[in-house]
């Protein structure tokens, strides 16, 4: 039986009802058709010299952190560490867009914003490390813990943020993600909620151009990442990733728009990742060296450092006197990272439940008494030794 045979076929009618209409005009949600830019276009004459140094001194920074956590890798140190060398930009602009009142949620890549929003370097790498717990407070940085899952975060970004305004507090949650994490379905649910909620949210996808080794090309066929955003009823926004004064007024504006009550914002930088997805991958496998090498042209500091020299904003000395304050921060941080911490092992059982279970309680005895086996009739643990 066809629908024109059921009972009532003459009422049936094959479009929606006239009173379905679309809720938001598609147009200005659509990103440009090309990454916005600010350095080497007129635009630039209206950003604060004293920005672009700023700007400038966390890129190197961050560039010297990224070599560092990555040398610490290598002399086992770190267990793993997802460099952002060539992201620099993104990260940089995402941690000085926000107020202190604010929150980031950033995903395991994303250490280098946490430490440009203030964290502690040691900190942000004791989850990579592998000793205990997230290594910080989230609340008292209102950074939330890196997120290893894929896309996670942003359902959290989404429901903190609209918790917020439902208190009637001012707090804009920004939610860091690669282009990978937007194949996961946490991105879909958490672009829904936010766009039908309006909540204070910011989307940063860092388009690095591969998901471990799978490219762009092989996880979507949309013309941008930043054109999903029309899908959700949210504004959509392309920009260079490597251009450091761009991202940081696009990412401006959109904090600015969801502090105002006016919802989410989807941000695609368009960037690159330089390095190997961690040390425990080998890009050479799916990527080539020529490949690579053209993006070493686009880089974020040496195009931020053309605009500032080419201006008479910085010099020579202004170079050498940021280089050595990063070199100071590489110093404390490898002085840190190669003291052994003193672990209780113990701490496995805290943080669990709010109280423990007896199941919970019966392990720790075990492992109390093994310890104290362990070190014989003077009854010191491992624990006791490190304090």
């Amino acid at each position: 039986m066809t629908v024109q045979e059921l009972p009532g076929a003459a009422a049936y009618r094959p479009t929606p009802p006239p009173a379905w209409k679309p809720l938001t005009d598609p147009a200005p949600l659509l990103p440009d058709p090309e990454p916005y830019r600010v350095l080497g276009t007129d635009a630039v004459a209206d950003v604060d010299p004293e920005l672009l140094l700023r700007l400038y001194a966390e890129l190197v920074r961050g560039r010297r952190y990224n070599a560092q956590a990555t040398a610490l890798t290598k002399q086992g140190r770190l267990a793993v560490y997802p460099s952002s060398t060539g992201q620099e930009a993104c990260e940089i602009a995402a941690a000085l867009v926000l107020e202190d009142r604010d929150w980031l949620f950033p995903s395991y890549r994303d250490t280098l914003a946490a430490v440009a929003r203030g964290l502690d370097p040691v900190e942000a790498l004791t989850l990579l490390r592998g000793d205990r717990h997230t290594g910080y407070d989230p609340r008292e940085h209102r950074i939330a813990p890196l997120c290893t899952p894929l896309a996670t975060q942003l359902p959290h970004a989404v429901g903190l943020a609209h918790a917020a305004r439902l208190k009637g507090d001012d707090v804009v949650a920004l939610a860091m993600v690669g282009d990978g994490g937007t194949s996961e379905g946490d991105f879909h649910e958490a672009l829904n909620f936010a766009a039908v909620w309006r909540a204070p949210v910011v989307f940063l996808v860092q388009n690095n151009g591969f998901a471990i080794s799978v490219p762009l090309a092989k996880q979507t066929a949309a013309p941008s990442l930043a054109h999903k955003a029309v899908g959700y009823g949210m504004p959509g926004r392309l920009v260079d990733g490597n251009d450091a004064a761009a991202m940081h007024q696009v990412l401006s504006e959109a904090v600015a728009r969801a502090r105002r009550g006016d919802g989410p914002t989807l941000v695609e930088a368009v960037t690159y990742r330089m390095e190997a997805h961690t040390n425990a991958d080998d890009a050479t496998r799916y990527r080539g060296d020529g490949e690579v090498e053209a993006w070493r042209a686009h880089d974020p500091i040496s195009l931020l450092e053309r605009e500032l020299t080419g201006r008479g904003l910085l010099d020579e000395d202004g170079i050498g006197t940021v280089r050595e304050a990063a070199e100071r921060m590489a110093e404390g941080l490898r002085e840190q990272m190669n003291a052994d911490p003193a672990l209780d092992p113990m701490d496995l059982f805290s943080h669990v439940y709010e109280e423990q279970t007896g199941q919970l309680r019966e392990q720790a005895a075990r492992l109390r008494a093994e310890l104290d086996a362990e070190h014989g009739a003077d009854g010191e643990s491992p624990a006791e030794e490190g304090r």
